[in-house]
């Protein structure tokens, strides 16, 4: 038996707490007692329906986890029971107990809670692919993320700083100006009427050479226009369609969508500038790659990522509710059991 939050698209008011019978697993499964969930707009925008590859039907959202092995297939390897482990799920996370590919979990690493693991895999394999195999990051570059003070955002700036990079953080409140300096941020810019004379004034006449973009909108388009040659813009995003509402206002997000900026490719190859957009679920499909990067980042040693805030099981839809008020720093992680 296992508790999941379950919902047909459309609200957050529709997430109902359910009680139901879970399988044993498949031989090349593993079952997973979940500890933790990290929170994710991914998580938002499939819960409103909006995202494409929300499932038909009542799913259980979540992307992320962390939790101990309780039950392997026939034919699992890699782990056994009783392992402390942090995981992704093409949705499923919001659950006690889940089934899980063993391809999909990884060993916690020493000294890190459960919550630690839900706030890690999603954020660091966006950071990394976004900048180093889309991105080209290189040595003394410029580059702007934006959601600085957000999970993906503070391990993006720890990555770059690996590679050496001028790291200009952005944020929508005076209040996560000082967490982003502490995270080694090279300059923070808060995104208010006057960003882009605040970024003009930041970059003293040179250009940006990568922007890790989750914006969208007038933000997007004031850092386009700042990109050097060879630039890149790299989209994970969306988050100007996140709304204070339980349910979107569509009309509203009509009008968002066909005002939104529109590029000529006829131009970009005049400016020498790209644009790329990926999701994790790209790489989900791509096991073997998503292992690799998990591989390579461990040899930059970035350090665990920060939760900011946690919530109690029973306070999920809450979580998701603060989390997507934008008023959050860090990771939001839920504990379905404390560390």
């Amino acid at each position: 038996m296992r508790q999941a939050y379950k919902l047909k698209a459309g609200s957050i008011k529709n997430l109902r707490l359910v009680t139901e019978d879970l399988a044993a697993p498949a031989p090349r499964e593993v079952t997973v007692a979940v500890r933790a969930v990290g929170l994710n707009f991914a998580d938002v925008f499939a819960i409103w329906g909006l995202y494409s590859a929300t499932p038909k039907g009542e799913f259980v959202p979540g992307l992320e986890y962390a939790g101990t092995i309780t039950a392997v297939g026939s034919a699992v390897t890699d782990v056994k029971v009783g392992d402390k482990v942090m995981g992704i799920t093409r949705f499923g996370a919001y659950a006690t107990h889940l089934n899980i590919d063993q391809r999909y979990v990884l060993p916690l690493p020493a000294g890190w809670d459960f919550n630690t693991g839900a706030g890690y895999l999603v954020q660091v394999l966006t950071a990394y692919y976004a900048l180093v195999n889309l991105g080209n990051i290189q040595e003394n570059y410029r580059v702007l993320i934006h959601s600085a003070a957000g999970g993906v955002g503070t391990l993006a700036n720890r990555l770059a700083k690996k590679y050496a990079a001028y790291t200009i953080g952005s944020v929508g409140s005076a209040a996560k100006v000082d967490f982003c300096k502490k995270e080694g941020y090279d300059a923070v810019i808060v995104r208010d009427k006057n960003f882009a004379e605040k970024l003009n004034a930041e970059l003293k006449g040179e250009k940006i050479n990568l922007i890790l973009e989750c914006i969208g909108g007038e933000i997007f388009q004031i850092g386009y226009d700042r990109l050097a040659e060879e630039g890149r813009t790299v989209i994970y995003g969306s988050a100007r369609y996140a709304q204070k509402a339980d349910k979107p206002n569509y009309l509203k997000l009509l009008w968002q969508f066909i005002t939104r900026p529109k590029i000529d490719p006829q131009k970009m190859i005049e400016l020498n500038r790209g644009v790329l957009g990926f999701n994790l679920i790209y790489l989900y499909e791509k096991a073997e790659l998503m292992h690799s990067l998990l591989a390579e980042i461990k040899e930059l040693d970035i350090e665990k990522p920060h939760v900011g805030q946690t919530f109690a099981w029973e306070e999920l839809p809450e979580a998701i509710r603060t989390f997507r008020s934008g008023q959050t720093v860090g990771k939001v992680v839920v504990e379905i059991e404390k560390s």
